[in-house]
């Protein structure tokens, strides 16, 4: 088996006919492994031949980066739209398969409302260990995994790595580049609804990194999506309380603040991790908080009132 190289960002296989498949159906394996939903399938013939695909490598028990990239990708779902599930699919692998069940994949893929073209994937041991391997996860440390995603056209033999850290746009404009139609077709620059829709870009400190370090989870007045809205949240919460969770969740939690503890129970398949904000930002962040509620309460009314079942407003095709 060759081995592979490969620079981040840099194509595995060139446009040269001769390696183009590299990265077939030889080099990926075609063993059986378990979805989400408990089904049986073929990991290369029903989830990688022909597709352009986006795979992730998580576990479930992971507390940081974990839920971190699967939000970032969610917001990328958000972004590809229908497309999900019709040109581009997208494939989320566990790099902890003795505990991810389907089952505990299933909590896990609910909590970010994944839509129908997302598969979550578990299976035998050592079976998802040579999938991962194959496509660079090699490390036998589960918090060492790689962070990086890989994108690929099986029909093109066209496959790269990317990071779901990056601009969301750009990379939604390389996804949709490894398809030979979308690449033929002149397009338009299109007007995004949901960027529309987004808050219109001001230089108040705390609005790039909200954007940046909470935005993959949290709404101002769109309601819940990963975690709970904030809107309205600073005059709900203590801001001294605000502050300091906002710094470090973990430390609250490990001190069972029974506020900490209540967000656990209704969020419970994914915790916010420490995002290495400082006192400072997490001022800012308040701060941008309290304007974009009050902005809402001028335009809308009213605070909406807390939803205590979690329910979600986050919508999906």
């Amino acid at each position: 088996m060759p081995i592979l190289v490969v620079a981040a960002g840099t194509m595995v296989a060139g446009p040269g006919k001769t390696d183009s498949r590299l990265w077939g159906e030889n080099y990926i394996p075609n063993t059986v492994v378990r979805t989400q939903d408990g089904n049986s399938v073929r990991f290369y013939d029903d989830l990688i031949k022909g597709k352009i695909v986006i795979i992730s490598f998580i576990y479930t028990s992971c507390t940081d980066i974990c839920p971190l990239t699967t939000a970032r990708l969610s917001q990328l779902e958000d972004k590809l739209g229908d497309a999900v599930g019709r040109d581009v699919f997208m494939i989320s692998m566990t790099v902890d398969p003795k505990r991810d069940t389907p089952a505990r994949l299933k909590e896990f893929s609910s909590a970010f409302q994944t839509g129908p073209g997302w598969t979550f994937v578990t299976g035998d041991a050592d079976d998802i260990r040579a999938i991962n391997y194959k496509f660079g996860d090699r490390s036998e440390i589960l918090s060492e995994h790689r962070n990086e995603i890989v994108l690929g056209n099986d029909a093109t033999g066209e496959w790269q790595r990317d990071s779901a850290f990056g601009d969301l746009n750009r990379l939604v404009m390389t996804i949709r580049g490894m398809d030979p139609k979308w690449r033929d077709q002149v397009r338009p620059p299109a007007t995004d609804a949901a960027t529309a829709t987004a808050l219109a870009m001001s230089n108040q400190p705390g609005q790039a990194l909200f954007k940046k370090i909470c935005a993959p989870c949290h709404t101002i007045g769109v309601g819940d999506r990963v975690g709970p809205d904030l809107r309205g949240v600073t005059a709900r919460r203590d801001r001294a309380w605000l502050s300091s969770f906002i710094q470090d969740p973990a430390k609250l939690r490990a001190a069972h603040d029974p506020d900490a503890m209540a967000l656990v129970e209704r969020f419970p398949a994914v915790r916010m991790p420490a995002m290495g904000v400082a006192r400072q930002d997490a001022a800012d962040l308040m701060a941008f908080i309290d304007g974009e509620t009050a902005r809402l309460r001028e335009a809308q009314g009213p605070d909406m009132p807390v939803r205590g079942d979690g329910g979600h407003a986050h919508h999906h095709h």
